[in-house]
């Protein structure tokens, strides 16, 4: 019985309790897209959908890249996760681009490359992929020649 009466008293409680909005991103012409970091190389154009890559705490962004991009062998220091969104996206794991080596990714394929180890990637067609991580993001090229600042202009 007095657990009929707490329950009772509860109820409407609960149901007059504010609920906490989450975050929402429409695919489509609400994305807004603009060049990718430096750190990538050029050509790649970049939308944040959650949160914000160079603080810490999660983060969610989409990299758009046009057909043969490449993305030289690096590593990040926290576990990134990869959903391919649209095209085909080539990624292989070690310290030396091998595209023999390479899996490719069809749209709704996932990949988590794990902290601090080297991988690389490169996209057939027009590829979008969506990256999950805490930040802040980081980059870092296996060789330091591959860095796009240092390779070539932006």
């Amino acid at each position: 019985m007095r657990l009929a009466a707490t329950a009772a008293l509860l109820i409407p409680l609960i149901a007059a309790a504010p609920v906490q909005q989450g975050t929402s991103q429409k695919a489509g012409p609400g994305i807004k897209w603009g060049p990718a970091p430096a750190v990538f190389p050029a050509g790649a154009q970049m939308a944040v959908m959650q949160g914000d890559p160079s603080s810490s705490g999660l983060f969610t962004v989409r990299l758009k890249m046009p057909n043969g991009y490449r993305i030289a062998p690096h590593t990040h220091p926290t576990d990134e996760h990869v959903t391919v969104i649209s095209g085909n996206f080539r990624v292989g794991m070690g310290t030396t681009m091998d595209a023999k080596g390479m899996t490719t990714l069809k749209a709704g394929d996932f990949i988590t490359a794990p902290a601090n180890q080297a991988h690389y990637a490169m996209a057939r067609g027009n590829t979008i992929v969506q990256v999950h991580a805490m930040g802040p993001f980081a980059l870092t090229y296996v060789n330091p020649a591959d860095a796009p600042r240092t390779s070539s202009p932006r």
